[in-house]
C-alpha cells in the first residue's frame, strides 16, 4: 500500500515511516509542505494520504481540498496535535475520511490508514466525545425533534460524509443539505456544525433506522 505523509517536521515523517515499517506491504514516502505534497500526489497517487493540519504557507486542510479537487476519490487522513471537534467537522465537510490526533495512541494512525484505504471512516475518539447526551431522557427528547430525512443526514454526517457527498446520496441539492443541517442545529439548540457532528456521532446508532 502506497502512503504519502505530508508534514513539515522531518522527525514526524521518520516516526511514521518507522511505525509503518512493521506493516507488511506499506510503501511510505514523505513531503514537507503542500506544494511538494501535491506534486508527489500527482506524480504517483498514493492509496492513502496522511496530512498534517498545520503546514507552512498552505494549510493541510487547503491541501486536502486541492487533492480532492483533482481526485474526488482520494483517501485522506488528517494528522494533528489539535483534536478540537471544529477541526474534525471542517475535515469532514471537505471530504476527508480520517482524523487522528498526534497525542493519541500511535496505533490509531495504522488503524485509520487501513480503514480509510478500505473506503471507511476513522475519527479520533477524543475529538468526538461529548457528554451532551449522557442523559437518556435528553437523548430521546432531542431525537424526537428530528425528521426521517434529517436523521439520515445526521447518520451520514456521523459516518464522515461531507455535504456534497450527502447531497448525492440522498438525491437533493447541496443547498438543501446545508439548509437541513441549519434547521437541525436550530432544533437541537446547537451553535455550530462541529457540535452537530459530535452529537450525530453519539446518536448515530439511534438515528440509523
Amino acid at each position: 500500500m502506497r502512503v504519502l505523509i505530508v508534514d513539515d517536521h522531518p522527525i514526524i515523517i521518520a516516526a511514521c515511516q518507522a511505525l509503518l515499517a512493521d506493516e507488511a506491504g506499506f510503501i511510505v514516502t514523505g513531503a514537507a509542505d503542500a506544494v511538494s505534497g501535491l506534486a508527489s500526489f500527482i506524480a504517483r497517487p498514493p492509496e492513502v494520504c496522511v496530512i498534517d493540519v498545520n503546514l507552512p504557507s498552505v494549510s493541510g486542510m487547503e491541501l486536502a481540498r486541492r487533492i480532492l479537487g483533482r481526485d474526488a476519490e482520494a483517501r485522506i487522513v488528517m494528522f494533528s496535535v489539535n483534536d478540537d471537534p471544529a477541526f474534525v467537522a471542517t475535515a469532514i465537510d471537505i471530504g476527508v475520511k480520517g482524523y487522528v490526533s498526534k497525542s493519541g495512541d500511535p496505533n490509531n494512525l495504522v488503524l485509520a490508514i487501513r480503514e480509510v484505504r478500505k473506503g471507511g471512516t476513522f475519527l479520533s475518539s477524543r475529538a468526538v466525545q461529548t457528554p451532551a447526551l449522557a442523559d437518556p431522557v435528553i437523548a430521546a427528547n432531542r431525537l424526537a425533534q428530528v425528521s426521517p430525512r434529517e436523521a439520515k443526514i445526521l447518520h451520514l454526517l456521523a459516518s464522515g460524509r461531507g455535504f456534497s457527498e450527502i447531497a448525492k446520496l440522498i438525491s437533493v441539492s447541496y443547498g438543501t443539505v446545508a439548509n437541513d443541517i441549519a434547521v437541525v442545529r436550530h432544533k437541537l439548540g446547537l451553535r455550530s456544525t462541529s457540535e452537530l457532528v459530535r452529537l450525530a456521532i453519539e446518536l448515530s446508532a439511534k438515528l440509523h433506522r
